[in-house]
């Protein structure tokens, strides 16, 4: 198996992005009434992660039918290390509560595309 950087570098070679971001997955430890009490804090921590550009993209998760909502996030961030992404994490009132437990992992962005449109006067986003 190549190694990260190698990888990294052979991506960028053919003329991809190549962009590192951080996915953390955030689990619920069991106490759903925990999850919700910590719920306050934790949004407004993603909030803030936000505002200092350390948040990219955040939001709850189905199950694997896609029909039930089990309290399961995914948290994107922007870091300059895997270490870094794990602080950003441990951070999150949900960990440091032990509402959730996460793992976290360097995504490479190589491909793909964004479209939207934001309205600021309606605070609204549309994909398309």
């Amino acid at each position: 198996m190549p190694k990260w950087e190698d990888y990294k570098n052979e991506a960028k070679s053919r003329g991809a992005l190549a962009m590192e971001l951080f996915v953390v997955r955030s689990i619920p430890a069991g106490d759903i009434d925990l999850v919700k009490a910590t719920l306050p804090a934790h949004l407004a921590y993603q909030k803030d992660m936000e505002a200092a550009g350390s948040l990219v993209m955040a939001g709850p998760t189905s199950d694997a039918t896609g029909e039930m909502m089990e309290a399961e996030g995914m948290i994107i961030y922007r870091a300059a290390n895997l270490e870094a992404a794990r602080a950003i994490a441990d951070a999150d009132p949900m960990h440091a509560a032990g509402a959730r437990s996460y793992d976290v992992r360097k995504w490479l962005v190589n491909e793909g595309s964004l479209s939207f449109t934001v309205s600021l006067s309606s605070q609204s986003v549309a994909l398309p």
